[in-house]
C-alpha cells in the first residue's frame, strides 16, 4: 500500500473540563491535518486551547476533570493503517506515545525528574520503546546528546537537571523526544523562557533533526515571530476555536481575522519607534454573546497610528539626559565564592558583576540586556542591596547606599522598588492581593490607618486596570498578566522614584506583554518614574528604553542610545543578540521557504 501523505487528522475535536461553574470547552470543534515532513505552528494566548490540543493528541488529558468529549484523532501509520487515538486503550496508546508521537514540554525543569541523572532519563525512554541493551541505550543517548550540540555529552549524561542551564535542559528534552525517531514531534512552547540566542539555536536544531529523522512537527507558541522562523502552516486559536489557518506566507502577508492581526501587531517592531504597542482591543471587541466585532484596522494602520518621529523621540530623550542624575554606579563588583581551601578561606569567585560603571538619569528608562548568566539580574539585586556588593559605589539620590545601616536602608527602600520576573512566586499565596499591596504601606507607616490605605490600594488597582472587587481575591485566581499588574500596583504603593523591572514581561503572552509594557510607559509619563528595564529580549528593551547597556560575563560590552546600538552595534556579542531576534519579516520567510525548497530539490 502506498504511504499516505497525511500523517495526522484532527476532526471536530472537543475537549472539555468540569469546573465549579459548569462545563468548559477548552478545545471546541477544531479540525486540521498534518502532512509528513510538515511543521504546523499553533499560535494563541494562554487559555486559547493550544496546549490542550497537544495533550489531547497525546491522550494526556487528566480525567477527571477533563475528557475528550467528541471528535477523532486519526494517526496514519507507515504501513497504511489509520488509528483513531481516541478509541484505543491506554495500553495500546503507550505503544504510540513517546515512540511514534513524542512531546517536548514547556518547562524542562518540571519535565525532568530531579533525582535521576539526565542520561538515565533518556536511556529509560529508549529502553521502553526499543529492544536494546543498557550498553546500546547508553551509546544512543550519548549520540543524541552530541546531535543536539550539548557540550561534553558524557558530563551531561552523569549530570542532574539542576546542574544544567535552561537551554541545556531543553536540549536534553529534545534528545529524549527524538531518541526513538518519532513520526510526530509536539513542541509546547519549548523556547518561551529562553534567551533569544539559545532560542535561535533550538529552532535551528529542531529543523535540522526533523530533516534527519523525517518527522513532522506541531510547534505551539504565543509568538508569531517564532512561528515565522520554523512553520510551513499556521493555525491561530482563540478561546478554544481555530479562527484562521493557512500557509505561513498567507498568514503573514494577508491576515484575515482581527485576532491574527493583533498578534502580528503587538510585537515591538525593530525598525520604528512607537508611543505604545497595538493590542487586541485595537482590532476587536466582543459583544454580550461572545461574538467578535471587528474594528477594521490593518496591521500597518494600527502601527502607523502610534509611530513617533525621530525628532519627538530625540527631544524626550535629550531632555531626560540633560536632567539630574538619580543613580550612579562606580566600579560595582558582586562576586560569589565557588572554592575554598582546607582552612575555609575562599580561593576562587564567580565574578557575576565585574567592575560595572554607569549613570541613570531622572525620568530615564535604561535597558539592561544580555543572555542568562551575564549578570544583569544580579546587578539589579545589588543596586537594591538584595545581593551583597563586593566592591564599588552605588550612589542613589546623592547617598552611597552601600554605606547605609539597615535602618537607613529600610527608609531608602521606600524610594526604590523592584518588579520580579515571576509574579506568582513573588506574591504570598495565603494573603489576598489587597493585603499584599497594602503591606508595604503598613511597614513604612504611610497613611494614618488601614481605611486610608485600602482607598489607596483601590486607586492603584484602577491605575493598573484591575477591578475593585479583586481586592479580596487570592493570587491563584488571576492570570499571569493580571498577577504582573498586581505586582506593579504593589511597587507603586510607596510612590517610589525608581523601579527595577527584572524580566517582568518575559513569561507573558505577546498580547499581554504589550498591555503591560504600555502600562509601564503610561505610569512613567504620569509619575515621572525612573526605570532600569532588565530583559534578554532586545526588541522589548529597544521599545522601552532611552539608552541601553549590553552585558556579557559580568561586564559591560556596549552602552549607548538604544536606536544607535540596534542600528549600528559595535561589538560582535551585540551583533549576535540582534541577529537572533525573530523578526517575522516577509522577506525572511520567503528566503527560508526558498532555501528549504532548494535543499529538497
Amino acid at each position: 500500500m502506498a504511504e499516505s501523505k497525511i500523517l495526522l487528522e484532527i476532526k471536530n475535536l472537543v475537549t472539555e473540563f468540569k469546573t465549579d461553574d459548569g462545563i468548559t470547552k477548552a478545545v471546541n470543534d477544531i479540525s486540521f491535518t498534518l502532512n509528513r515532513g510538515e511543521t504546523i505552528g499553533i499560535v494563541g494566548e494562554s487559555g486559547s486551547g493550544k496546549s490542550v490540543t497537544s495533550l489531547s493528541i497525546m491522550r494526556l488529558i487528566p480525567d477527571p476533570p477533563g475528557r475528550i468529549a467528541s471528535g477523532e484523532i486519526i494517526f496514519h501509520t507507515k504501513d497504511g493503517k489509520q488509528i483513531d487515538l481516541t478509541k484505543i486503550s491506554e495500553d495500546e496508546m503507550r505503544k504510540y506515545r513517546g515512540n511514534e508521537i513524542a512531546m517536548i514540554f514547556q518547562e524542562p525543569m518540571t519535565s525532568l525528574n530531579p533525582v535521576f541523572t539526565c542520561g538515565n532519563q533518556v536511556m529509560e525512554a529508549i529502553q521502553l520503546h526499543q529492544k536494546v541493551s543498557k550498553h546500546e541505550a547508553t551509546e544512543i543517548t550519548l549520540k543524541m546528546f552530541d546531535k543536539v550540540k550539548l557540550p561534553n555529552p558524557q558530563r551531561i549524561f552523569d549530570a542532574y537537571p539542576h546542574q544544567l542551564s535552561g537551554g541545556q535542559k531543553q536540549r536534553v528534552m529534545i534528545a529524549m523526544a527524538m531518541s526513538c525517531n518519532p513520526s510526530i514531534l509536539i513542541a509546547d512552547e519549548p523556547t518561551t523562557a529562553l534567551d533569544v540566542t539559545v532560542q535561535a539555536t533550538i529552532l535551528d536544531l529542531m529543523a535540522k533533526l526533523k530533516g534527519e529523522i523525517d518527522s513532522s512537527i506541531v510547534f505551539i507558541t504565543h509568538d508569531l515571530g517564532v512561528i515565522a522562523e520554523i512553520a510551513d502552516k499556521v493555525i491561530v486559536m482563540y478561546k478554544g476555536k481555530i479562527v484562521e489557518q493557512g500557509t505561513v506566507l498567507e498568514i503573514f502577508s494577508n491576515p484575515k481575522h482581527p485576532y491574527t492581526k493583533s498578534l502580528l501587531a503587538c510585537r515591538p517592531p525593530l525598525g520604528k519607534r512607537l508611543s505604545k504597542l497595538p493590542t487586541v482591543v485595537d482590532f476587536m471587541t466582543e459583544d454580550e454573546n461572545g461574538g467578535i466585532i471587528e474594528k477594521h484596522t490593518s496591521v500597518e494602520q494600527a502601527i502607523n497610528a502610534v509611530v513617533i518621529t525621530d525628532e519627538e523621540n530625540n527631544a524626550r530623550r535629550n531632555k531626560v539626559l540633560a536632567g539630574k542624575t538619580l543613580l550612579q554606579l562606580k566600579n560595582v563588583q558582586t562576586w560569589f565564592p565557588v572554592a575554598k581551601n582546607f582552612m575555609g578561606k575562599t580561593t576562587d569567585y564567580v565574578k557575576a558583576v565585574d567592575d560595572v560603571t554607569f549613570d541613570v538619569y531622572e525620568g530615564e528608562t535604561l535597558g539592561l540586556v544580555g543572555e542568562s548568566g551575564c549578570g544583569k539580574t544580579t546587578l539589579g539585586r545589588t543596586i537594591l542591596r538584595l545581593a551583597p556588593a563586593h566592591g564599588g559605589e552605588i550612589v542613589f539620590d546623592g547617598k552611597n547606599i552601600l554605606g547605609l545601616n539597615n535602618t537607613d536602608m529600610k527608609a531608602m527602600r521606600e524610594h526604590m522598588q523592584i518588579i520580579f520576573q515571576d509574579p506568582y512566586s513573588s506574591l504570598n499565596p495565603r494573603i489576598t492581593i489587597g493585603s499584599a499591596i497594602m503591606e508595604p504601606m503598613t511597614v513604612h507607616g504611610i497613611y494614618a490607618n488601614d481605611k486610608e490605605r485600602k482607598e489607596k490600594v483601590l486607586e492603584l488597582l484602577a491605575k493598573v486596570n484591575m477591578k475593585p472587587e479583586f481586592f479580596n481575591r487570592y493570587p491563584h485566581e488571576f492570570s499571569g498578566g493580571q498577577r504582573q499588574r498586581i505586582c506593579i500596583a504593589r511597587a507603586l504603593a510607596l510612590n517610589p522614584k525608581f523601579i527595577i523591572c527584572d524580566e517582568s514581561v518575559s513569561a507573558l503572552d505577546v498580547s499581554v506583554q504589550a498591555q503591560v509594557l504600555n502600562l509601564l510607559i503610561k505610569l512613567r509619563e504620569e509619575f515621572k518614574f525612573t526605570y532600569i528595564f532588565i530583559s534578554h529580549d532586545l526588541s522589548v528593551v529597544k521599545f522601552m528604553s532611552d539608552r541601553m547597556v549590553v552585558m556579557n560575563k559580568g561586564k559591560i560590552e556596549e552602552m549607548g542610545i538604544s536606536d544607535d546600538i540596534y542600528n549600528n552595534p559595535q561589538r560582535e556579542y551585540t551583533q549576535k543578540l540582534i541577529a537572533a531576534i525573530p523578526k517575522g519579516e516577509l522577506s525572511d520567510i520567503q528566503k527560508r521557504i526558498a532555501g528549504e525548497k532548494a535543499r529538497l530539490n
